[in-house]
């Protein structure tokens, strides 16, 4: 096993905190005079960009969260896996509780999509594949993504990449879980009492 670069690692860890921090999102709605806070779910990620400000900026958000989660990992990676690894939990991190948002970030699934990629992206693969078809069967983005999320950890034990990877899949499949755990709970008492109105899905 190669030695650890720890100062390398706490770089890639400070550096993508700061860069996942900065919000595409919000940066579209002060350009357009638009508070992302009041509307629709009032989420500063790609859907409610969408929703708020039009599809084509929408998607724009969201190809933007996925680089600030690409380009940290595929940078520090040549100092080691541990830095690409920390890099990319870092910058989602950084996403879901941006200072400049006061702490009110995103959810992080265009992010950690991201950093899964530069990861390793074969592991793209089976979380999209749980997101498609837990969508397709409750039509709510939120829990289409913590089902994606949640197959990290079992695809990392198959297309092995050491056990820092499985470290990597548990630390972001538990963050966007937890950043999820408003829909979770919606999505249960929606099951429980279908006749009463659950709380909006919402993802990224």
């Amino acid at each position: 096993m190669s030695e650890v670069n720890w100062p390398a690692v706490g770089a890639a860890g400070a550096t993508s905190y700061a860069f996942g921090s900065l919000s595409p999102a919000a940066a579209a709605a002060r350009l357009r005079g638009v508070d992302l806070r009041e509307s629709g779910s009032g989420n500063p990620g790609a859907t409610n960009a969408a929703r708020a400000m039009g599809v084509r900026v929408g998607v724009g958000v969201g190809a933007l969260d996925v680089a600030k989660g690409y380009a940290p990992v595929a940078y520090f990676r040549q100092y080691g896996q541990p830095c690409g690894e920390v890099a990319g939990l870092a910058a989602t991190l950084g996403h879901v509780t941006s200072p400049l948002l006061k702490g009110r970030g995103g959810k992080g699934v265009a992010t950690s999509l991201g950093a899964i990629l530069a990861i390793e992206p074969l592991w793209a693969v089976p979380v999209l594949v749980g997101f498609g078809a837990t969508f397709a069967l409750t039509h709510q983005v939120g829990i289409g993504s913590v089902v994606g999320s949640i197959t990290l950890v079992p695809t990392s034990l198959v297309i092995w990449r050491g056990w820092a990877g499985v470290g990597f899949a548990a630390g972001m499949s538990a963050l966007v879980a937890y950043r999820h755990r408003k829909n979770i709970r919606a999505f249960m008492a929606e099951r429980q009492s279908p006749t009463e109105p659950s709380e909006l899905a919402e993802a990224v």
